[in-house]
């Protein structure tokens, strides 16, 4: 047994009474958890650390609990997802051949990937056997694996697969397509793992670079309510989450505007959980209750812009902003947990482990190391939760828990990628990988017999924590329909909530039986037992009307929320009544229900919306009607929501002005927000700069708006809010003061957007007359002003103007560094030299302007002209040497702050261009830092890739795309300057091969100068 463990003293168990000394404990502990690692970890050399023989000596443990290898490198490497069993053994999918274009330098197996099957043959609690059960170049790097009967479902994009072991030998014997077509092969944000329902149904789940789902033949799959399974906002965003029957069919998209909800954990009522990654670098990693039918926020859900893409009512955090959280339309996040790489998820309804963990979720973090539950408790509609810390790679920070999955006896397993590095498409080590069991202290891995013979022997099995069991048993149970009911009923009626609902799904499909059971448990004391009930007459295509009426006036505002859901794209004619009887009870406090109301009016606002109008008529104008007003998507709200917004008492008025945005533009919202222009209001200015925002172009025929503009375009002169009104009304009016902004801050954002807006409103004439007729000083701010636009006008200006001998040579200089110091300028400037025009007297001003380019090709150029040779490479000791060195954290920062803070940010300070540092270190070890910096191009953030536009006129930008819409891509460049380009303008893009973080960064530090950034970067956490 490890020594090294985490002394629990927050446990639902524990809350009676405390001795004092754990008083004292628990008041310097994290989560309830203090470590007692040994330090003789610290001692191990570092092939000792890497080495099997010593996986446990770096975990940490929860207390009461003890973590065994189960089994290590000599049996499998890079377990990229797992399952278990009715038997107890674990199955594995391997990622030796993990992105190899991404990984060149990586060897591959010629054979493919395997899936392995790992089994415990003689009771030690250690796999002893592996038999491998498919391999094949087609399954590198799966993500999930799903074992159900003979079958097996792999998720590997672009496909899903099913292989049948036909013959109970352990080995496929048939391989067949269930999904296909699905966008981002190998990657990380495609397809996931599938999850067997209580319902019988399959669940699963795709990130943002899935985009579509076709069918075997590959045909874009429509969903159940006739909608293209696809992103592009017709009407899914980013990640989905899907339901479907078993054979495919009968798909379901349940949520969707998730980044990369890597998988989805389904509970014995049908309630869905899962994570969803951030950008990374972010603190945003969140963990979500899944409402069917939600839209969660990761871009605009009506434009898909992203989120850091400025718009009204935006919040100052960026978890929130991250997500969207401030919008109507958009489901509150359950936890945010920071910064992380999150992986696998399971529930855990077991009760082998200790009270805490029971029922909720068990959740693998790669990033932070560490596997964690998030008790829940229910909260309004919604709920809340916490974390609670179950093993840690405390001291061992290549421990990468890329799944975790519930055995038949209640212990739970930990697959173990073990890598230095986490995310990127980059993996460090292909030698290693473990699995681990969690279990309580001297717990032996015993697997409970197992018997499907009988519906008694499978209600049984029903109620196993192990998911493999529970489906088979459901499988066996549904097939003998009425004959199983008997053994169903006594389960049904048995203490176990979840027990109950199990049984529940399994009466209610019994042909002719059904509806009984669900009108029974629709009557049940239990509010869980009841919203099981309707989930499971959705599923039945019942007539849910009388159901809902039943439920109407339900104590619990959870099951309001579920019948607000049930209601989603009802159409029988009491569905409104229904609705606005449910929307009257919401208190005005509850974001979830709100939502859960926005979900079971979608597609028919109009009715639903009228039909609550009719109920509190004159009354609605209370905390609860302006939440209904706020999260409605008709034109019969918005004269409401005008009149909440020219309420002299009303607060938040950003929030409401925000929610025009959801309205499609029409005379009406037109009308409504040109009536606020001159309401007299307190603050009117104020209210007139947001309303303006709303509108556009068209509405300037109106007096009211042009003197509106005027006064508002005075009143924010010199500010972002400034710029929006001149790019949002397309004034090129304003050349003179875009002029002076572009010259009074030429270094910052908010110079370079309005000299991008200046040229391409119209100003280059003005700009070239500046040029010719200002003193020295003020044209080198014009240069300096244009270098940093970078823009197709810009770069065509700064040429004609090094290439003009009339001008003098002094200024021509200051030119082509102005030209150098962007990407399409730098480009024009290897264009120039490579075709002998650039001049003798100009050579050492373009060396000088292309040496600190990111890219070696750029930098060798410069010394072309220099008269300097070819680039070497620092000559560095190993990076395992590297890391085994000492450096001075405070050096480091300085070091930091002159070589990485132009482009990336700690806690707030430096540019948002790549991505933030802030916890670097809890993320990665020393070595997967110096990887980072020596070699930035194998492993590249998703999210930061560059890519290389090129305009309609020939011109080119690069730099990494922030945000996209339908009409415009906004480009962030280095330095963290954006540029919002119409897509109108855009001849194509290319995505580029090599990262934006220079390489060679290194070569201008020494070595120690090398060890002190790195580890400084480690103290980050």
């Amino acid at each position: 047994m490890p020594a090294n463990k985490y002394s629990f003293l927050c446990s639902a168990s524990c809350r009676i009474s405390f001795p004092i000394i754990i008083l004292v404990a628990f008041f310097i502990s994290i989560n309830g958890c203090q470590s007692q690692a040994d330090d003789s970890y610290d001692k191990l050399s570092d092939q000792e650390k890497r080495s099997a023989e010593h996986a446990l000596d770096g975990l940490e443990t929860h207390n009461g609990l003890e973590t065994t290898l189960f089994a290590a490198d000599d049996m499998l490497v890079n377990p990229t997802n797992m399952d278990i069993d009715a038997q107890g053994r674990v199955w594995v999918t391997e990622g030796y051949n993990y992105r190899p274009s991404l990984n060149p330098d990586n060897p591959t197996k010629a054979d493919g990937d395997r899936i392995l099957v790992l089994e415990d043959t003689d009771g030690d609690s250690k796999a002893d056997t592996s038999t491998v059960f498919y391999q094949g170049n087609d399954i590198n790097a799966a993500l999930g694996i799903m074992v159900l009967d003979n079958r097996v479902i792999v998720s590997r994009s672009p496909d899903v697969f099913v292989f049948t072991d036909t013959d109970g030998d352990d080995k496929a014997d048939k391989k067949e397509v269930l999904f296909s077509g699905i966008e981002g092969e190998q990657h990380d944000h495609a397809v996931h793992a599938f999850v067997f329902g209580p319902d019988g149904k399959l669940y699963f789940n795709m990130g943002n670079e899935g985009k579509v789902l076709k069918d075997a033949n590959g045909n874009v799959i429509t969903d159940v309510f006739g909608n293209e399974v696809k992103t592009g906002g017709n009407p899914y965003r980013q990640g989905m989450v899907f339901r479907s029957n078993l054979d495919g069919s009968k798909v379901e998209v349940l949520a969707h505007n998730f980044r990369n909800n890597y998988e989805v954990a389904v509970d014995s009522y049908g309630t869905l959980w899962q994570s969803d990654n951030d950008d990374d670098g972010n603190k945003g990693v969140r963990i979500n209750y899944v409402m069917e039918y939600g839209n969660y926020g990761y871009t605009d859900e009506v434009t898909g812009a992203g989120w850091r893409s400025r718009r009204t009512g935006m919040a100052d955090d960026i978890p929130t902003r991250h997500w969207y959280q401030n919008d109507p339309g958009s489901i509150p996040n359950l936890l945010q947990t920071g910064a992380g790489s999150p992986t696998g998820i399971a529930v855990y309804e077991g009760t082998l482990l200790p009270e805490v963990f029971q029922n909720e979720m068990i959740h693998a973090d790669a990033g932070p190391n560490i596997i964690r539950s998030y008790p829940v408790e229910k909260d309004g509609a919604g709920y809340s939760a916490q974390i609670e810390n179950i093993l840690k790679g405390a001291k061992d920070q290549w421990f990468r828990p890329s799944d975790v999955t519930v055995a038949p006896d209640g212990s739970i397993f930990v697959a173990d990628w073990y890598d230095p590095g986490v995310g990127g498409h980059q993996m460090g080590d292909q030698q290693r990988g473990r699995i681990f069991r969690i279990a309580p202290e001297g717990v032996e891995y015993e697997v409970p017999s197992f018997d499907l013979s009988s519906p008694a022997d499978a209600v049984e099995a029903l109620q196993s924590p192990n998911m493999n069991r529970r489906a088979r048993a459901w499988l066996k149970l549904h097939g003998w329909g009425s004959d199983a009911e008997e053994a169903l009923a006594e389960l049904w009626n048995s203490d176990n909530p979840r027990y109950r609902a199990r049984a529940l799904w399994l009466l209610s499909k019994i042909e002719d039986k059904g509806n009984d059971y669900i009108e029974e448990a629709l009557s049940d004391t239990n509010p869980a037992i009841r919203i099981t009930a309707l989930r499971a007459a959705r599923q039945l295509d019942m007539n849910i009307i009388p159901l809902i009426e039943q439920l109407v006036d339900d104590p619990s505002a959870q099951v309001w929320r579920e019948a607000a859901i049930t209601l989603h794209r009802n159409e029988s004619s009491q569905a409104a009544e229904l609705w606005a009887r449910l929307a009257a009870q919401h208190d005005g406090k509850d974001r979830w229900y709100v939502e859960a109301l926005g979900v079971g009016a979608a597609s028919q606002w109009e009715r639903f919306f009228g039909a609550w109008k009719e109920q509190v008529g004159d009354e609605w104008n209370t905390a609860a009607g302006r939440d209904i007003v706020w999260r409605a998507r008709t034109e019969a709200a918005l004269p409401l929501l005008a009149e909440i917004v020219k309420d002299s008492s009303t607060e938040e008025k950003e929030r409401y002005f925000r929610a025009f945005h959801f309205h499609e533009e029409s005379p009406q919202k037109e009308q409504e927000l040109i009536g606020i222009l001159d309401a007299g209001l307190p603050n009117q200015q104020a209210l007139n700069t947001m309303a303006l925002k709303q509108l556009g172009p068209s509405s300037l025929e109106h007096n009211k708006v042009q003197v509106a503009l005027e006064e508002a375009l005075q009143k924010v002169q010199g500010t972002q809010q400034y710029l929006d009104l001149v790019e949002k009304f397309e004034l090129n009016t304003q050349q003179e003061e875009l002029f002076e902004l572009m010259t009074t801050y030429p270094d910052s954002g908010l110079g370079t957007r309005a000299s991008y807006l200046l040229l391409r409103l119209d100003g280059k004439l003005l700009v070239e007359k500046h040029l010719n007729d200002s003193s020295n000083e003020d044209r080198k701010t014009i240069l300096k002003a244009l270098g940093n636009t970078s823009g197709s006008e810009s770069i065509a200006i700064l040429q004609g103007f090094i290439l003009d001998e009339q001008k003098e040579l002094n200024m021509r200089r200051h030119a082509v560094k102005a030209l150098g110091s962007g990407w399409g300028g730098e480009q024009k400037l290897v264009e120039l030299v490579k075709s002998g025009v650039i001049s003798e007297p100009l050579h050492e001003a373009t060396s000088e302007a292309l040496s600190d380019s990111w890219s070696g090709d750029v930098r060798q150029v410069a010394k072309s002209l220099s008269g300097g040779g070819q680039n070497k490479q620092a000559d560095l000791p190993p990076i395992a040497e590297l890391a085994s060195q000492k450096g001075v954290a405070e050096e480091g920062q300085t070091a930091f702050e002159q070589a990485c803070q132009i482009c990336h940010q700690v806690n707030g300070k430096g540019t948002a261009f790549g991505p933030a540092l802030s916890e670097i270190g809890s993320k990665l070890p020393k070595e997967g830092l110096y990887d980072a910096i020596l070699n930035p191009n194998s492993g590249i953030s998703f999210g930061y890739e560059g890519y290389i536009l090129e305009f309609n006129d020939g011109a080119k930008a690069a730099g990494i795309i922030q945000s996209e819409t339908a009409s415009e891509v906004v480009l962030i460049t280095p330095g963290g300057n954006t540029t919002t380009y119409k897509k109108s303008e855009i001849a194509s893009r290319t995505q580029m091969n090599q990262s934006l973080m220079p390489d060679g960064l290194e070569a201008g530090m020494s070595e120690q100068e090398l060890i002190d950034l790195v580890e400084y970067l480690s103290s980050l956490n």
